[in-house]
């Protein structure tokens, strides 16, 4: 078995920023990263099914449901200029730690009666800190033709995160935790305000967040690439601007942004789109549709293997016709009222968005790494991605209002990312294969 086939053989880039670390450091720290965003993005998903379930228990409008992310991605917005600079200028294991203690605050607010759309802007803050340090730290931790693969990892274990979080946020947020523990603690002399099911869930997810932030701490430090020179407020707006021209100029950069942007856009849409469809469609409950969206997940953890095999950094663009492919499966999505059917479609929309999103997603890892900094340069690709989404979430939540049938969203949503995907596609399409 040699270095690249075995997951324990993770080794460093040897440069003046990123000294040798010793192999047993490498292989614990790596493994700390990966189990550190793990456990993050598990509580990242669980908590949103349970707010969406405190929202329904509210009584709030149907709108308000895709309105609940458009809060959390909105300070990803805001302070795109603000946290690559953070990031980049401490070790990033520190900033990921500060971040998870923020969504531990965020879930505790709303445990204590904060109306559920500004705690989870809260905990949003928290991801929109913690998103460029796990990204960056790849970077630094290992060589080029390893970006793939640790995506791959990284990816994988999110994407588990997500089928676990959406299977594990149907269970606890399901009428038996309401009538199984909530009765428990309800018998209890002290049961800290917990009375219904989703406050349950939202007390599961404070632990869950507990553990990430203690897993953080242990990341081994690496030293800081680029310095914080300057604390400035508009400084830092300007250079934000300078390194998001900077990638939008650069030809590689400009189609892993356009394409890695469109798929979390498009997909965060489609994990609304399912609940939705779900109920209308198959006659599922909350509880079964949240699970069905972990179906997607699976696929996604498919392709993302596949294209850690068999597609290097280097070819990435080749992929773009996959994206052309899934706009036009998620149209079957229309014709499908048997959920095992609708279990091969979900599935199949999953394989291919997995295929062309890591190479693309590690393209432009490297491509920014390269240009500005990693840490400057995800948190362009964020602001892109959450802007993409913040986008997306508004027109469906106006389509929503607007009373459209589900199979009608179904049709725009499907059409608009094989149009899109055609268009990058016909733009990039015969860029040629680089070396970095």
């Amino acid at each position: 078995m040699n270095k690249f086939s075995d997951p324990l053989a993770v080794i460093s880039p040897i440069t003046d920023a990123t000294p040798a670390l010793a192999e047993n450091t490498m292989k614990r720290g790596f493994y700390t990263i990966l189990a550190a965003q793990f456990f993050s993005s598990l509580g990242d998903n669980v908590l949103l099914f349970a707010a969406i379930a405190l929202l329904k228990s509210m009584d709030a409008p149907a709108w308000q449901i895709p309105v609940l992310q458009q809060f959390f991605v909105f300070a990803f917005i805001l302070l795109a200029p603000f946290v690559g600079s953070y990031a980049d200028a401490l070790p990033k294991g520190q900033v990921m730690f500060i971040s998870n203690s923020i969504k531990i605050l965020g879930c505790l607010a709303m445990l204590l009666g904060l109306h559920p759309l500004i705690a989870y802007g809260f905990v949003g803050l928290g991801a929109a800190l913690y998103s460029p340090a796990k990204y960056g730290i790849l970077t630094e931790y290992l060589p080029v033709e390893r970006l793939v693969w640790a995506n791959g990892w990284m990816e994988g274990l999110t994407v588990a995160a997500i089928i676990l979080g959406a299977i594990f946020g149907g269970l606890i947020i399901g009428p038996r935790a309401e009538g199984q523990i909530v009765r428990q603690l309800n018998e209890m002399a002290f049961n800290g305000g917990i009375d219904t099911a989703p406050e349950f869930a939202i007390l599961v997810i404070l632990g869950i967040y507990l553990i990430a932030a203690v897993l953080n701490y242990f990341i081994p430090k690496l030293a800081i690439e680029h310095a914080l020179t300057h604390r400035d407020p508009i400084f830092l707006v300007k250079e934000f601007r300078q390194s998001f021209v900077m990638l939008w100029k650069d030809s590689l950069g400009q189609v892993s942004l356009a394409v890695t942007s469109l798929f979390w856009g498009a997909g965060t849409c489609l994990r609304f789109i399912i609940l939705a469809w779900s109920a209308a469609a198959l006659k599922l409950e909350l509880e079964q549709a949240t699970q069905l969206t972990a179906v997607v997940a699976v696929g996604l953890a498919i392709g993302s293997i596949i294209a850690a095999k068999s597609v290097p950094v280097t070819h990435a663009v080749k992929v773009l016709p996959l994206g052309i492919a899934m706009g036009l499966v998620v149209l079957a999505m229309v014709w499908v009222t048997d959920w095992q059917v609708a279990l091969l479609l979900l599935i199949i929309i999953g394989i291919l968005a997995g295929s062309f999103l890591i190479p693309l997603n590690a393209l432009l890892q490297l491509r920014g790494h390269l240009l500005m900094g990693s840490g400057h340069s995800i948190a362009v690709q964020n602001f892109n991605e959450n802007l993409s989404i913040l986008l997306m979430l508004g027109a469906y939540s106006l389509m929503i209002k607007a009373d459209f049938s589900i199979d009608t969203i179904v049709i725009v949503f499907g059409l608009f990312i094989a149009f899109s995907m055609g268009v990058i596609h016909r733009i990039h399409g015969h860029d040629q294969d680089f070396n970095p």
